[in-house]
């Protein structure tokens, strides 16, 4: 199955992961998902596959708009609402193989779901 990743260019980690899953001779779709933001849905889907209850496990809470929006006692509605209109919020990268997903940090964290 092919991995989806989200993915910024810009991020060593995104990198490093794609360097990974290129050694690996692993194709992946890579998401730039600065460019065009996750719906909502999406990400209560993503946060599923991760295991998580809580957004903010997979945000960025040390963005600058992070505490601009005053997030910090944000809930759940609020904060995944932030994350569709500022994807700068969304951890990365989010790396998904079917069923399952992980956050690449580190970049070899990408590895639990190519060897299982």
């Amino acid at each position: 199955m092919k991995p989806t990743v989200y993915f910024n260019p810009s991020c060593s980690k995104c990198r490093t992961t794609q360097g990974i899953l290129a050694e690996r001779g692993v194709e992946a779709d890579y998401v730039r998902y600065l460019e065009t933001a996750p719906p909502r849905q999406e990400l209560e889907r993503v946060l599923g596959l991760l295991g998580l209850d809580d957004p903010r496990d997979m945000m960025r809470t040390g963005e600058h708009v992070y505490a601009e929006l005053r997030l910090a006692g944000a809930g759940r509605d609020e904060l995944l609402d932030a994350m569709v209109a500022h994807p700068i919020l969304i951890e990365r990268p989010i790396v998904i193989v079917g069923d399952r997903a992980v956050i690449a940090r580190p970049p070899e964290r990408v590895l639990e779901l190519l060897d299982a």
